[in-house]
């Protein structure tokens, strides 16, 4: 049986020779390579439109998985990119330190407050800030003398690909029970939202408080798990569960992080703080790899120690790359000086009013909207690929998953792109999903 993929037998000969020379030598993400639609050949991008080598341009809808929140190709964030390059592309962060990098830690404390979240540990991505953020978890006990070492999750949760990050999210719905046998079983219950889901949250703390090292959680949006949303008393509720039984509390706020849900962090509409935060996604505006993890000085102190064995041992490679640190400086700017915020929430109403209207198709179970994220979810898709390529066909890039369609679009995106957005949802899920 030939191992070549779908898509390479659907090539034409209009396609780009780097397309048809290297499609059959990539594995593609979260895809059936056998029954996958071919991939799009991109040769360029341009605020919130991807353009394709066949001369079509397509609105993004969801900014390159949530992560281009000043639109694509902004001119100060590629300035001050092409400035580092000329200085240093890169400088391992052992033993030595960089502008770039200490600048921006200091920017992100800053602006994490009110607290004392005050430490700021680099690494390149989400699942790997999530995966030192649970080693920082459980080593803050060991370092105590106390062996607390597994995780309370939530159900609908997704925290990344790594085996750490898997092991906190669903375990039953996810996207990883292939893995279940390997991963360390945690403890996973449904959000405290109302009186019910309360007392199983209480009773289950109750029951294992004294081996639990922390809990994990994606505040006011669960993404990847169904763009599920919960409201700011959620946070509240479980900040004083933590302090009550003494454990830890970690917020994922890579996809929330940096204005999607309306505030600069979601964990900011609370009015709580969490041990340890972990971001990435928009932190670079889109443009290179990077994520944090900053932890409270609480969770610091326990590591600091003249014992070498209470030092936390991660070093990703190129951690605090002075490029990527370069360019989540220049996004940090964008927010201070043009108006983000005030754009989520212009776009959080366009959301509203443009996808309300799909409420009443057959088929759509719910219509929602917080932030710069709308979502309609449906009983069922039927076919995916085919519900993505309709959605190429209006000229938009939608990519639906499980029973959503969502859109988490640039910041910057004009009023006439986002209305051309909303109208393709509306037209295509009036066609029947």
């Amino acid at each position: 049986m030939s191992g070549n993929t779908r898509a390479n037998k659907q090539k034409t000969p209009a396609s780009p020779s780097w397309y048809a020379d290297g499609l059959d030598h990539v594995w593609l993400p979260y895809a059936q390579m056998k029954t996958a639609a071919p991939p799009l050949a991109v040769t360029a991008t341009r605020g919130s439109r991807i353009v394709l080598a066949d001369g079509r341009e397509l609105i993004d809808g969801i900014a390159s998985w949530w992560t281009a929140c000043h639109g694509y190709n902004h001119p100060h964030i590629r300035a001050t990119v092409e400035r580092q390059l000329a200085a240093m592309p890169h400088v391992m962060f052992g033993g030595l330190v960089h502008e770039s990098a200490l600048t921006l830690a200091r920017r992100l404390v800053d602006l994490l407050g009110p607290g004392d979240l005050d430490r700021v540990f680099f690494s390149d991505s989400g699942s790997v800030a999530v995966e030192v953020a649970l080693k920082m978890a459980v080593q803050y006990w060991r370092n105590q003398g106390r062996g607390r070492t597994r995780f309370l999750a939530f159900n609908g949760g997704y925290h990344g690909d790594t085996t750490g990050a898997m092991a906190v999210s669903d375990p039953q719905g996810s996207m990883h029970a292939a893995f279940r046998g390997l991963l360390p079983e945690q403890i996973t219950v449904d959000l405290p939202v109302e009186e019910k889901s309360t007392a199983a949250f209480e009773a289950m703390l109750k029951r294992h408080a004294d081996e639990l090292a922390a809990t994990v959680v994606e505040p006011l949006v669960q993404g990847a798990g169904g763009m599920r949303f919960h409201d700011a008393q959620v946070l509240r509720t479980l900040r004083a569960a933590a302090d009550r039984y003494d454990l830890l509390l970690i917020f994922d706020e890579i996809f929330t992080g940096f204005g999607r849900t309306g505030p600069l962090f979601a964990f900011q509409a609370a009015g709580v703080v969490p041990d340890i935060i972990t971001l990435s996604k928009a932190l670079t505006g889109g443009t290179l790899p990077l994520a944090a993890t900053i932890a409270r000085k609480k969770v610091f102190e326990a590591f600091w120690s003249d014992d070498p064995t209470h030092a936390l041992m991660h070093g990703p490679t190129f951690m605090a790359n002075p490029l990527a640190c370069a360019a989540a400086n220049a996004s940090l700017d964008l927010f201070e000086r043009e108006p983000r915020l005030d754009q989520v929430a212009k776009i959080s109403g366009a959301l509203a009013a443009g996808l309300e209207p799909c409420r009443k198709f057959p088929g759509v179970v719910d219509v929602r909207v917080k932030g710069a994220i709308g979502v309609v979810e449906l009983d069922r898709i039927e076919d995916l690929n085919a519900l993505r390529q309709r959605f190429v066909a209006e000229g938009v890039f939608v990519r639906p998953f499980g029973t959503v369609v969502y859109l988490t679009p640039a910041f910057t995106i004009s009023e006439a792109e986002l209305a051309t957005l909303t109208d393709a949802v509306r037209r295509v899920l009036a066609e029947g999903a």
